[in-house]
């Protein structure tokens, strides 16, 4: 192994990760002390040993994040998940770490819809050398105070846009400014400044609330890392709609999630309630017996209960299965009419606070 592949594998700084954590270090053959398992939005290859027909020359490579691109590399280069690598970019070269390998770099260009055929792919120029990787060092610590000075700068000119991250490129002849505004932003001005000031290459990019809260990162309401910042790549749409299904309360503090927008996990089950609620009776459908009428007041889906109270007497709420539901609808079709809902209702222990289904037989159910 040379010199410059060595570095490429160790003495890796903290800063280098831009993620959650600091990952473990690992000897392990085959495996380098720079791992990405811990990094923000980082690649699993659960593919390792297989490399396909369609991507022997692709490797997908990560810059900052969740900033990450496809590259091709010459045949005669061996690439490893976690090598700093020098990659082609517009102008100059930037620096980068690879993140995914082998057969699985297909299968994430298919679900990003990445087509080579039809797109530009730009080249893996060779392993980062020494000179490369002290000055990408050197404009990683300059990422901060940049970002500082031009929320200054931005400010004195009055724009009314908040900027979240910068990001430089590895050559340190451009740098990516990302930001937020609410309205459109004429910050022609602001990129001169910006010129002068450090002497670069300026490309501004507006980003929206929730990548903003990915970038920025996290504690959700759950105690756990943001799920934009962890593993999320893609955002769905949230309606309020899924709260609904899920018969959560529609308050707009508790939906809510760090960016403001309806939190993404109101997405993960409600498929599960919508499958689970097929099985359920249509809850305007108001139950008739001879004691009198009841009207629907609440679900618990899993459990497949449905709770029934007459009509001016809210206080007394019983729990009936939806299959004894259904029966009480199919009797009120045909006319007939229970004596009562207790006969049908789940009965409660006091003692153990257990909840037990009531006898199967329906005697003085007519």
């Amino acid at each position: 192994m040379d010199k410059e592949t060595e570095i490429t594998k160790t003495h890796i700084k903290p800063d280098t990760m831009r993620g959650c954590c600091i990952p473990a270090s690992s000897h392990s053959r085959g495996q380098t002390v720079n791992q990405l398992r811990c990094c923000k939005l980082a690649s699993y290859n659960w593919l390792p040993d297989i490399s396909g027909p369609l991507t022997p020359n692709y490797v997908e490579v990560r810059f900052k994040n969740d900033h990450k691109d496809f590259f091709t590399y010459p045949p005669e280069m061996r690439l490893l998940e976690g090598e700093i690598v020098a990659v082609e970019a517009s102008p100059g070269h930037d620096i980068g770490i690879v993140s995914l390998t082998g057969d699985a770099v297909r299968l994430q260009m298919t679900r990003k819809n990445f087509d080579p055929e039809k797109r530009e792919v730009k080249r893996v120029f060779r392993h980062a050398r020494p000179v490369d990787i002290e000055k990408w060092f050197e404009v990683m610590a300059l990422e901060r105070p940049t970002m500082k000075k031009t929320r200054v700068i931005a400010m004195d000119l009055g724009l009314e846009m908040k900027i979240n991250d910068v990001e430089y490129q590895g050559d340190k002849t451009k740098a990516i400014f990302y930001y937020t505004a609410n309205e459109r932003v004429d910050f022609r001005e602001l990129i001169k400044k910006l010129a002068e000031a450090f002497r670069i290459r300026v490309e501004m990019r507006q980003i929206g609330v929730r990548q903003e809260a990915a970038k920025l990162g996290g504690l959700g309401s759950c105690g756990r890392e943001l799920c934009c910042a962890s593993w999320i790549s893609g955002f769905r749409s949230v309606s309020t709609t899924a709260a609904r299904i899920q018969q959560l309360s529609l308050n707009p503090q508790k939906l809510a999630g760090q960016c403001g927008k309806l939190k993404c996990c109101l997405n993960y089950e409600v498929d599960s309630y919508v499958e689970a609620l097929k099985d359920f009776p249509d809850n305007r459908v108001v139950l008739k017996t001879k004691k009198g009428e009841a009207v629907y007041q609440k679900s618990d889906i899993f459990k497949k209960i449905m709770w029934y109270a007459y009509e001016g007497d809210t206080t007394n709420i019983m729990a009936i299965p939806i299959d004894k539901v259904k029966m009480i609808i199919e009797m009120n079709r045909k006319g007939k009419f229970p004596n009562d809902l207790e006969s049908q209702a789940l009965q409660q222990s006091v003692s153990d606070n257990v909840e037990t289904d009531a006898e199967d037989d329906y005697i003085g159910i007519f």
